[in-house]
């Protein structure tokens, strides 16, 4: 028997030496006749179009005790603003390869002194700034190189919830990284990040230093530009937003021609089309912008255009809502001729009118009135007036000591009307003031309460 079980052991012991090696766990290139997917092909094709972006700049350092003219005088501190060097990192995507031409956000290089671009390949170069737009939070960068790669551009119209889509930029100055997602929403807007929101929300990770970098569709193609992220400590929390690449170009295009964003205006204040208000037009529709107010001789009005017209489209691109109209108008530059198709009372009408100059948009209190003097005044932001439904003029500041402090006017007063007349920015401030010149009765609006106050005898 021990001589059975010896021969049994070493028989197994040869059949063990005799089995072949563990295979190793590898995916096949083929399955069911079709190769795996893989972004990597698509990504070497763009990713050298993506750029890190650093920015040295100074920045305004608030200390409240030198707001304290005692403490500045017992420590023999400078009544100056302090600055502080900083060093901010993000990213770009280039668009132009033979000009150099850099899209990225205009936040990111507010505060430049010196703007270096580092290249996928690790070349650095000094970038000169070719403008900025902050309403729109876009900026255009020039770099001098040579064998540069740039990025296809996409048409974000085209976007649909649910395409797939990778962001590609510089997070926490790692350098290049790739995350993918889908499109979470389109059309995103009234977030208060900018005063032109239509933000594409995206679900693929955007975290600090993503910003201004590119986000991509399947094809390669740019469809966005990285900006925002929505989360506790601004962390990806599976909700980012970027801007969409026609508004990006659009600005981009007259940044480089003019090197500003010159917007004009047609004269119309609209609201959204809801299902109430389709109703109350005896409509079926519910996409649109129904014009709420029309200012005398400006384009709309002389155009022919009334209040309760409803805007569905302009220059053939449908309107949606309130916010997407505003952020068409945006791009228009003066004196460009656009046509507006409308409805009025269900009727379809087409309007042509040319974008006028901008009003004056601050003033000096005391060239409209002397009972103003001290007082800076200008038209509410567009972005608080359809976020908070305010309508006037603000006060931008009040001098101490100035018949206007002495009213009881400060900083930060939203003026809604004069002697009981409703205002709509400066012009009919000016106008309504000039009409009552002894005794002026204002309906301020300060934080969450309002108040009436008296100026003149």
């Amino acid at each position: 028997m021990p001589r059975m079980l010896s021969s049994l052991l070493c028989a197994a012991l040869a059949g063990a030496v005799c089995l072949p090696a563990p295979a190793r766990a590898e995916l096949p290139p083929v399955v069911d006749g079709q190769r795996m997917p893989s972004l990597a092909p698509m990504l070497s094709r763009i990713m050298p179009a993506v750029v890190n972006i650093s920015v040295a700049g100074e920045v305004a350092v608030h200390n409240p005790l030198l707001d304290n003219p005692a403490i500045r005088r017992y420590f023999g501190l400078p009544n100056v603003q302090q600055e502080q060097k900083v060093v901010e990192l993000s990213s770009g995507v280039i668009v132009n390869a033979a000009k150099g031409y850099i899209l990225t956000n205009s936040h990111d290089v507010a505060n430049a002194e010196k703007i270096t671009v580092t290249l996928r390949d690790g070349r650095q170069y000094t970038a000169h700034l070719v403008g900025r737009d902050k309403p729109t939070d876009i900026a255009v960068l020039q770099i001098q190189a040579h064998h540069l790669r740039q990025m296809p551009l996409g048409d974000s119209s085209r976007l649909r919830v649910g395409d797939y889509v990778v962001a590609i930029g510089n997070p926490f100055g790692l350098g290049q990284t790739v995350t993918s997602g889908i499109v979470s929403a389109l059309g995103r807007s009234g977030l208060g990040l900018e005063s032109y929101e239509d933000f594409i929300q995206t679900d693929a990770p955007i975290n600090p230093g993503n910003s201004g970098g590119a986000l991509v569709n399947l094809r390669g193609q740019l469809v966005g530009i990285d900006t925002a992220i929505l989360g506790p400590n601004g962390g990806s929390v599976g909700i980012g937003f970027a801007i969409p690449v026609d508004m990006a170009v659009g600005v981009m295009d007259q940044l480089i021609k003019y090197g500003r964003v010159e917007r004009g205006r047609i004269g119309i204040a609209a609201q959204d089309l809801t299902p109430a208000l389709a109703s109350a037009f005896g409509l079926k529709r519910v996409r649109g912008a129904v014009i709420a107010q029309v200012e005398p001789g400006l384009p709309a009005a002389r155009a022919g255009i009334r209040p309760g017209d409803i805007v569905v489209g302009i220059d053939g691109r449908a309107v949606r809502d309130a916010m997407q109209m505003r952020n068409i108008l945006g791009l228009e530059r003066v004196g460009t001729t656009i046509r507006l198709s409308v409805l009025r009372h269900d009727r379809p009408m087409a309007f042509s009118l040319v974008v006028a100059r901008p009003a004056e948009s601050v003033r000096i209190g005391g060239r409209i009135s002397p009972l103003l003097a001290g007082a800076t005044l200008g038209d509410v932001p567009a972005v608080l007036a359809h976020k908070a439904r305010l309508h006037g003029v603000i006060v931008l500041a009040v001098r101490p000591d100035s018949p206007a402090a002495r009213s009881g006017l400060q900083k930060g007063d939203v003026i809604e009307s004069v002697n009981l007349a409703p205002i709509r920015g400066l012009s009919a401030f000016a106008r309504e003031v000039h009409r009552h010149a002894g005794l002026l009765l204002f309906n301020v609006r300060r934080g969450h309460g309002a108040l009436f106050l008296t100026l003149g005898s």
